[in-house]
């Protein structure tokens, strides 16, 4: 009887952990989410507006 309780614990303990940490991570991407991140930094003169790897790649080369 006692082992049956032990585990009925275990599990309800284990069940408010992962409620607390749940709570836990929607705090913190609440605070993430409103949190003011600075600008982007400007682009350096004399390059194309699109520096990503598409932007190399033309039809002609496929």
């Amino acid at each position: 009887m006692e082992t049956i309780v032990l585990i009925a614990v275990i599990v309800f303990m284990i069940g408010i952990a992962m409620r607390w940490i749940h709570l836990l991570n929607a705090q913190h991407d609440a605070r993430i989410e409103t949190y003011r991140f600075s600008d982007p930094r400007p682009r350096p003169p004399g390059l194309p507006d699109d520096t990503g790897r598409r932007a190399h790649h033309t039809e002609a080369d496929r």
